[in-house]
């Protein structure tokens, strides 16, 4: 299965991977602009265009861009991100053009009616709520804004209700013509697909798109500064969320960060769950993630538990993070890559898998990564490497931590500090 690219005249870049023994095709349009790009008063316009762009165009009401692809059997969606936007369709591959027709109009032409656009808000308002009443929600939103106080890449990616409110028309369609340009654009399909007559369907329908302007859009540059955000509410359990500073996508450290996330939170056989779930009984859900954003990236680890556990519970994590920087095992290591590989192999069976994944990696690093090249930069990665990374991780940067629920025993800030310095652990229970 082979992975082919055309660069437009435009400068819209187009990419398939033909997968011949599939009835379907996914496709979609990248954008390498999300909720980051906005500007300081337009917090969550990036996220209400999303929605925006399905409710009409110049030649389709909202209701017939719904009934369109859903009459063939096909379904359409986007979504926002920090730093990237995606409109996808996947259908039988007897209406790939409708698809493109489709996800072109509503790029191209989409009307902002102010009646549609009204009601949209509400819709979003709603969102907002929602994601209010969810503690889990929440605790990341905190979580986001105090590793990067006062930034807009801190900031949810919803809006307000106020800043959403406020953005007219106008607004909207300001920020679509400073972002969505051809250079940052990235269209992509998957399955059942003839490269050669795609380009020619994207060329055709894509073609008032606006090139890149004469000075290409950008985002201040993130500052980590991490803190310490605790919202008491009366709650059956609490959330959690301890971070650090993670790497950024092309830093060295990346993908080593990747795999210490999954050694120490990445499955039912990771450390923190067979120490803290299985062993222990201190929480029902615990896990490590690792993010990347282009100048920075998060290192996490999120526990939901009920408050009564939290003294003993913060301890064993730290005494896991720690250990991480002591000792680990090559095994661990092999599992977690094979863990990677599955989920790369497994992603080529999903079209909407592959082409997603080739939309990021376009994005990222301006070209398609083969699983082969991924799996010998994982090849790289040591013990020594995974335990001085662990140590600069977890014990030289200052901790992020977010908490929501009962969380009146959680250990204070001056503990978290002291539990994660340099000092070892023999020696910090001298002192105390």
């Amino acid at each position: 299965m082979t992975v082919d690219c055309t660069r437009l005249a435009s400068g819209l870049t187009v990419v398939t991977q033909s997968m011949p023994h599939l009835e379907s095709v996914a496709l979609g349009v990248w954008i390498k602009s999300g909720s980051r790009n906005e500007t300081t008063d337009e917090h969550g316009i990036a996220h209400l265009l999303e929605h925006m762009a399905f409710k009409g165009t110049g030649r389709r009401s909202a209701r017939q861009i719904a009934e369109e692809i859903e009459n063939v059997g096909g379904e359409v969606n986007a979504a926002t991100s920090t730093e990237t936007t995606s409109y996808y369709a996947r259908v039988l591959k007897d209406h790939t053009s409708l698809a493109v027709d489709i996800l072109a109009d509503i790029l191209t032409e989409s009307a902002f009616d102010e009646e549609e656009l009204r009601r949209e808000k509400q819709v979003i308002l709603q969102e907002i709520g929602a994601a209010n009443d969810t503690p889990d929600d929440v605790v990341f939103d905190r979580f986001s804004e105090v590793a990067y106080r006062d930034q807009i890449i801190g900031r949810a990616i919803l809006g307000t209700p106020e800043t959403v409110l406020s953005f007219s028309p106008g607004e909207i369609r300001t920020y679509l013509d400073r972002n969505y340009t051809t250079d940052r654009m990235f269209v992509v399909a998957a399955g059942a697909v003839d490269h050669d007559e795609f380009v020619r369907e994207v060329e055709s329908r894509f073609s008032t798109l606006p090139t890149a302007p004469g000075t290409p859009p950008s985002f201040e540059a993130a500052t980590y500064t991490g803190g310490d955000v605790r919202e008491t509410r009366d709650l059956m359990d609490a959330q959690v969320l301890l971070g650090f500073e993670g790497k950024a996508y092309h830093a060295r450290d990346f993908y080593c960060s990747q795999i210490l996330a999954n050694i120490l939170g990445g499955g039912m056989s990771s450390r923190l769950f067979q120490e803290v779930r299985e062993h222990r009984g201190l929480c029902y859900s615990i896990y490590a993630f690792h993010w990347g954003f282009s100048d920075t990236g998060i290192f996490g680890i999120h526990a939901a538990t009920g408050g009564e556990n939290l003294p003993e519970l913060m301890p064993v994590i730290f005494q896991e993070l720690r250990r991480a920087s002591e000792e680990i095992d090559q095994q661990e290591i092999e599992r977690a890559r094979a863990q990677i590989r599955a989920q790369l192999l497994m992603g080529q069976e999903s079209p909407a898998a592959r082409a997603g994944q080739i939309a990021r990696q376009m994005m990222l690093y301006g070209r398609p990564i083969p699983n082969e090249e991924m799996m010998e930069r994982l090849e790289g990665i040591t013990i020594s490497r995974l335990t001085d990374l662990a140590g600069r991780l977890f014990f030289d940067t200052v901790p992020t931590l977010s908490a929501i629920g009962p969380v009146e025993r959680l250990i204070p800030t001056t503990d978290i500090t002291r539990s994660l310095s340099r000092q070892p652990a023999r020696q910090q229970r001298a002192a105390s």
